[in-house]
């Protein structure tokens, strides 16, 4: 599919002393290999959870560095006074979820939401009725795949690391459809990747870190190697992605 990459380079990366953190954090150290996603598991956090408390506006890490992995550090999410908070660049559900004194788990029933992915300009409710969420501990104690299924366990499959840039469909001279056919003006919250078929098989069922499960729909002609590129409904959330290292578990 004929496609316009609208990335921006991130420019935020881990630097030894990089951070402003609270007195009370914990840290850890990154060691060669590590990723933010497998730091997360270690750690029983989330990768937003870890960007936040480290104001990163990437996924880029480096071996020897130290990162926070508890305690707050600066770019939270201004609370709304109306019941109603609008996302700008930069947020995460849980940077919002925070400042609203609620969980991230709340947030997404609140608000109906499958997965982590929020882009700039939506509205979530922020006092909505989240009984439900909080009703039943008990049932959801021994794992947290009901609230959020892409943090309750490493994906299992072949994974790789790649460069991950994001396109969307609405933009001029762009068809719409993927190399697969699949129409994605017709379906604009769709997630699909482009892909190398040399390295991810098209067709084939994926989980890319930080973007949730997708299929590998769409070729593109600088997608070359260890490259994706990511759809998602807007050029605002393209923008708001950049350009990002992440992993990627080929699932089928």
């Amino acid at each position: 599919m004929k496609k316009h990459i609208m990335a921006l380079a991130a420019t935020t990366v881990i630097g030894g002393g990089a951070f402003g953190t609270a007195a009370s954090a914990s840290s850890y150290t990154i060691q060669q290999g590590d990723t933010l996603w497998s730091i997360s598991q270690k750690t029983g956090t989330t990768v937003e959870q870890l960007k936040a408390a480290n104001g990163l506006s990437s996924d880029l890490i480096y071996a020897g560095s130290t990162i926070q992995t508890s305690g707050s550090a600066g770019g939270t999410a201004q609370a709304s006074s109306n019941g109603t908070y609008t996302v700008k660049a930069g947020d995460t559900l849980y940077k919002i979820a925070t400042a609203h004194g609620i969980s991230v788990s709340s947030l997404k029933a609140i608000n109906g939401l499958s997965s982590n992915m929020i882009y700039p300009g939506d509205q979530l409710s922020t006092n909505g009725s989240a009984a439900p969420a909080q009703a039943a501990p008990v049932q959801q104690a021994s794992t947290q795949a009901a609230a959020e299924p892409a943090q309750a366990s490493a994906p299992q499959g072949k994974t790789i690391t790649v460069t991950a840039t994001a396109y969307t469909a609405q933009c001029e001279g762009c068809s719409g459809v993927t190399a697969t056919g699949i129409d994605l003006n017709s379906n604009p919250n769709k997630k699909v990747i482009a892909v190398d078929p040399n390295v991810i098989p098209l067709g084939s069922r994926v989980y890319v870190e930080g973007y949730g499960e997708a299929v590998a729909g769409d070729t593109g002609g600088a997608i070359k190697g260890n490259k994706i590129d990511l759809h998602v409904p807007n050029n605002d959330a393209a923008y708001s992605w950049g350009v990002r290292t992440v992993n990627v578990t080929i699932l089928d």
